[in-house]
């Protein structure tokens, strides 16, 4: 069986250092030089040579769809921003080449310069990369804000897909919310063990309760972490939302939602996490990550390999979902069914 992975993380830690540490502190990243930097940025994310093709083999996955992690280009202002992007691109595009039946790649998009982040987009597809990781919020703002609308318009006119991906709260929620634990538990908190999640779930949330997934209906979307908690709360949202949706939304967002998002397993190996999103979005909606270097590939394939579903679902799950809405398969059509009701 063929295995895609799609949220598989990799950085070049030259780029990475020409972010000023200042720049990282301000935006809620560790420095250089601390335990938590080391921790976030492990030797295996700046490697696509033996070690980590081996280590996909090992586990049978055939292509990794590399994309920055976080921090990167969007924390930074300016043409320091725009270039880090454009280098990282090329030299992505340049790897990809070398590896094409192993890696493909998200753009990596200067967020806060959001015109030429829209141009980055389309130089990055041209060179063969397939679509774009955003993470977290930028500059405190959502992609519902109107400054991003280049780079919304410009993904749907392209075809391509945007990753969702977490990043740190601004510091205002971090102080709220998570600040005055203990060692690192305030840190972990904001991050992976939670506010990673509930940050993308808002995301989608305010993309669709704002209209922006009306004014883009051909927009896709894909957030991972077996849907970030939206799976277990859309039938709430629907409920909650109904007759408000009505006065401005083309659909109901729960419904826009579904229509439009596309959930990896990325970091999961919970099956009551897999049923709940599986319920909610669907088999043609659901796509296989390990999360790597920070997930395990042997314990992510050994639970694609007994997730409780048809022989069919499980090849949806693997790669055919994938090859179609990254287009690495051209000849695996992309369904534009609606996902069944949830139940």
């Amino acid at each position: 069986m063929r295995i895609v992975a799609v949220e598989e993380h990799f950085t070049f830690p030259d780029l990475l250092a020409r972010i000023d540490p200042a720049t990282l502190h301000r935006n809620g990243w560790p420095v250089p030089g601390t335990p938590t930097f080391d921790a976030i940025n492990p030797p295996a994310l700046a490697d696509t040579g033996r070690e980590r093709i081996a280590a996909m083999d090992a586990a049978g996955i055939r292509m990794q769809v590399l994309s920055v992690p976080g921090p990167g280009a969007e924390i930074v202002s300016g043409p320091e921003g725009i270039a880090i992007a454009r280098e990282f691109n090329d030299r992505m595009a340049r790897l990809i080449s070398a590896e094409p039946e192993r890696f493909s790649a998200f753009a990596h998009l200067p967020m806060r310069s959001a015109p030429a982040a829209a141009d980055e987009l389309e130089h990055a597809v041209e060179c063969g990369l397939n679509g774009a990781l955003i993470s977290g919020t930028v500059d405190g703002k959502f992609l519902d804000a109107p400054e991003f609308e280049p780079v919304l318009a410009r993904a749907e006119r392209l075809c391509v897909p945007l990753y969702i991906h977490p990043g740190v709260p601004p510091q205002s929620v971090r102080a709220a919310y998570y600040d005055g634990l203990p060692g690192e538990a305030s840190f972990m908190l904001a991050i992976a063990g939670w506010g990673w999640h509930a940050e993308v779930a808002v995301h989608i949330l305010r993309l669709a309760l704002s209209g922006t997934l009306d004014r883009h209906p051909r927009l896709r979307l894909l957030i991972g972490h077996m849907g970030e908690c939206l799976p277990t709360m859309l039938d709430r949202v629907e409920r909650v939302f109904g007759s408000y949706s009505r006065t401005h939304l083309d659909r109901n967002a729960a419904r826009a939602i579904v229509e439009q998002v596309w959930v990896s397993t990325s970091g999961f190996s919970s099956t009551a996490a897999f049923l709940a999103a599986f319920m909610t979005f669907g088999a043609d909606r659901m796509l296989f990550s390990v999360d790597y270097p920070f997930g395990n590939n042997l314990a992510a394939v050994a639970f694609l390999n007994n997730l409780p579903v048809s022989p069919e679902d499980r090849e949806k799950i693997a790669h055919q979902n994938a090859d179609a809405l990254l287009r690495l398969q051209p000849a695996v059509p992309l369904t534009s069914a609606a996902p069944p009701p949830r139940r």
